[in-house]
């Protein structure tokens, strides 16, 4: 069985349709937003909109992630060359805000939701844990398997649910219909 997959351009990983994933937040708490060592990958576009919407979402910010912003800017480079949210304290993202349980979530999605803002949040969050990686002719698709992920593993094997239908709307808003429908044709065949 191929490890990798090519639709088009795109060249994906196959555990993008073998392994399993659905997000338990109940269990992690939003973690992926707290742990890392760098920001959330920001196309250049997205960097544009986050300074265009930055209005619309400040009220759903820690004052923390507030101060951080005022500092770093609302895009930063890392240390990889490659554009990215700002951390408050080298530690969790600077547009995150908890709720009452301590639960992590995104603070642009927030306001997304109740009509605050036309941005969702960055595209490399809401495909998270694919990782997408753009390489001279062509882009890179990979499942980023962090321990931090482990109860939405457990979770989407228990459904029966692998990582791409899982990332359904994400994969659509990026690539387009036709491409995720390439994908569930890949996955008539790979799906276990």
């Amino acid at each position: 069985m191929p490890s990798i997959i090519q639709i088009d351009d795109k060249l994906i990983s196959a555990d993008i349709w073998q392994q399993y994933f659905a997000c338990d937040i109940s269990q992690c708490a939003g973690i992926c937003c707290v742990y890392g060592d760098s920001g959330a990958p920001l196309e250049p576009a997205e960097a544009e909109m986050l300074k265009k919407e930055y209005p619309n979402f400040v009220a759903y910010m820690k004052p923390e992630g507030v101060k951080a912003v005022e500092k770093q800017g609302v895009a930063v480079v890392d240390p990889e060359n490659e554009l990215g949210t700002p951390l408050i304290a080298n530690k969790e993202c600077a547009y995150s805000c908890f709720d009452k349980e301590n639960v992590c979530y995104c603070a642009i999605e927030r306001a997304y939701r109740e009509g605050k803002t036309t941005f969702r949040k960055p595209v490399s969050c809401w495909l998270y844990p694919i990782r997408v990686k753009q390489f001279k002719e062509n882009i890179g698709l990979n499942y980023d398997q962090q321990h931090l992920c482990d109860a939405a593993r457990a979770k989407g094997k228990e459904e029966n649910i692998p990582v791409f239908r899982f990332l359904r709307e994400p994969l659509i808003y990026r690539f387009g219909k036709d491409f995720y429908e390439e994908m569930e044709k890949v996955g008539e065949i790979l799906c276990v």
